[in-house]
């Protein structure tokens, strides 16, 4: 069999308008189904949840290898986008070519049409991205990313990379994961009896980072208004849902900006962005919505829609003693 050249398509770009033509794909197969001589494929390329239905015919020179098909596997597929005649999907395609790149064990290949639980995806890591779950975030958090660099640098912010590896507690509290070269079994000492940084590989103690805020403050003195974005870490011992070890931080600095203007910019900030993923995810949403937060998506609106209530300190005081 000889493979085609063209174009490969992203699911997620497809339209009606591309009804009739020739479309090429490359993906996973979530699931496969034969009936009546026809081979029923749901493949799937990570560009969205759904997937499209890839429908192969037994004419097929391979589909014997086609009709054997598991979770998994991997294909590069031919054919033309026509309107689906089964419920669920809008358009499928009709496969006049179906290549095997890779093979799945059948039985043996962890996921499977299921549900399964945070816990055992964390046993397959290699693995879990291609879950509807992982999937779905990693989608909107993509999509996060770019909109909170489009939101700053559409304000004339600079983006500023700060120190990961870092001599500087920027934060004053918590336990920070230091970093060293020294030997752990063999430290060398100084004569009070601590450990000797001066061997080390930067000559001094040094630690992951808490914060990009005091180098983003140097660089707002000089540029006027800055952002960092990048990894931060924390090492308090903390083992609950609402504690990370690691995560990525979002930190704007602003010289000659007063309270207001920072509230209104906050403000502003959080509703581009969760507009943007309203816009874009609107089937990501409502599957997370579906497993884990029935009011998810009415939340979101909600901060899109309603104004902000800015307190002052006393008046946030006074409504905590009611």
């Amino acid at each position: 069999m000889t493979s085609k050249t063209q174009e490969t398509h992203r699911i997620a770009d497809l339209s009606r308008n591309q009804l009739n033509d020739a479309i090429h794909l490359k993906g996973w197969v979530r699931t496969r189904r034969g009936s009546k001589g026809f081979s029923f494929i749901q493949l799937n390329d990570g560009s969205n949840l759904s997937g499209l239905q890839i429908v192969a015919d037994e004419k097929l020179e391979n589909y014997e290898d086609i009709s054997k098909l598991n979770t998994g596997a991997a294909l590069e597929v031919w054919g033309v986008l026509v309107e689906s005649q089964g419920r669920g999907q809008d358009w499928e395609l009709q496969a006049s070519q179906v290549l095997i790149r890779g093979t799945a064990p059948g039985e043996e290949y962890p996921l499977q049409k299921k549900g399964h639980t945070l816990e055992f995806l964390r046993d397959i890591a290699h693995l879990r991205p291609r879950t509807n779950t992982l999937g779905a975030v990693f989608r909107i958090r993509n999509t996060l990313s770019q909109a909170i660099h489009n939101f700053f640098q559409e304000r004339g912010f600079l983006y500023v990379h700060t120190p990961i590896i870092t001599a500087n507690d920027a934060e004053g509290a918590g336990e920070m994961f230091h970093v060293t070269s020294l030997d752990l079994e063999q430290l060398p000492k100084t004569k009070k009896g601590s450990v000797d940084y001066s061997q080390d590989f930067f000559g001094t103690d040094v630690s992951l980072t808490v914060s990009g805020q005091l180098g983003a403050e140097v660089f707002a003195l000089a540029f006027t208004n800055v952002y960092t974005f990048g990894p931060t870490f924390r090492a308090e011992n903390s083992n609950t849902a609402r504690h990370l070890a690691e995560f990525w931080m979002i930190e704007p600095e602003m010289a000659f900006m007063d309270l207001r203007g920072m509230l209104t910019l906050t403000e502003e900030f959080l509703r581009t962005l969760l507009r943007d993923c309203l816009e874009k995810h609107e089937e990501d949403l409502a599957f997370l919505q579906k497993m884990y937060d029935s009011e998810l998506i009415s939340g979101l609106e909600h901060i899109c829609k309603t104004p902000f209530e800015t307190l002052t300190y006393t008046e946030a005081v006074e409504i905590l003693k009611r």
